[in-house]
């Protein structure tokens, strides 16, 4: 079992390309990751890794061995699985968008540690892109235009950009009919991923901006929701961190025919080999979370207007 453990952090090590980052994904001492490869390397006597202060990267053997290698441990843990009834155990380490994660995510969560009851779950609800191999995560859940990079990922469905109100802050304001409006209204700024003085728009060749005046910016979604619902103007977020508030009317859409393309929510993890717990955990949030993007509201079709 020993060297198959040194196989499996053989693997681990090529693929990020850092033995710091394999020791933090696997909760190992740098020290023990080094052991590990060179007990491997001692053993087929060659050298499967350039190592300099900078950078790692695989030799010509060790791109072969590491092939050889990412299938025998695939195999291996499709035999020790193979029982159905067999118990899950292990601590997986999973990070989403905090409002995401806490009106979808965690009730996946809970319904999976309810499931296996001999399993952990390390949640981080962060609103910034986390690096799953430096800060040692298993899964994500990302929302937005993926850059290309290694992440394996699954498409769960999209969401909206939307602009909404309370009904009795547009009976006092009234409803804006066209972007140029928004000069005329009180506007909340979630600073956290948009400026805090103008609000962009789709453009028949390309996007538009258009000035804002924010009496109010906050930092986190929750608090620039929560002075929308107050009445104290228009806010700008994503449509599933209002669809609760949207169908029980404390919040109402304006502009719909304005909105920029929907955006994509994926579920993302590094590539190569997983534990029992990752796959069963991906399998059950993916159907899940794309169920629940499905219920949220239909997207409506841009009406895309020319800047002033």
């Amino acid at each position: 079992m020993e060297r198959v453990e040194e196989w499996r952090t053989f693997t681990i090590v090529a693929e990020l390309r850092s033995f710091s980052q394999a020791a933090r994904r696997l909760r190992r001492s740098p020290q023990a990751i080094t052991r590990a490869v060179a007990a491997v390397e001692a053993r087929l006597a060659t050298r499967l890794l350039h190592r300099t202060t900078r950078s790692v990267s695989l030799t010509a053997d060790g791109e072969r061995y590491l092939e050889r290698a990412r299938r025998a441990l695939v195999e291996l843990d499709a035999l020790e699985s193979a029982d159905d009834d067999a118990v899950l155990r292990g601590t997986l380490a999973v990070t989403a968008p905090v409002l995401f994660g806490q009106l979808h995510l965690l009730p996946v969560v809970a319904g999976f540690l309810e499931q296996h009851r001999e399993t952990m779950i390390r949640l981080a609800l962060l609103d910034r892109v986390v690096s799953l191999a430096e800060e040692a995560i298993d899964v994500g859940v990302r929302i937005g235009e993926l850059p290309d990079s290694s992440l394996i990922a699954r498409r769960l469905g999209h969401v909206r950009t939307v602009i909404c109100a309370s009904p009795a802050y547009l009976e006092q304001a009234g409803t804006p009919r066209n972007p140029d409006a928004l000069a005329k209204h009180a506007c909340i700024a979630f600073t956290a991923t948009s400026r805090g003085d103008r609000w962009m728009f789709p453009g028949p060749r390309r996007e538009y901006g258009v000035a804002i005046h924010a009496r109010l910016a906050v930092n986190t979604a929750q608090a620039a929701i929560d002075a929308a619902v107050a009445g104290h103007g228009l806010v700008r977020v994503l449509s599933y961190q209002v669809d609760r508030l949207v169908a029980e009317r404390a919040l109402r859409i304006v502009l719909p025919g304005f909105e920029p393309p929907p955006v994509p929510v994926h579920l993302v993890h590094l590539p190569g080999v997983r534990s029992r717990i990752a796959m069963a955990f991906l399998e059950r949030a993916g159907e899940e979370l794309a169920k629940r993007l499905g219920q949220t509201l239909p997207a409506v079709t841009p009406r895309q207007r020319p800047p002033q």
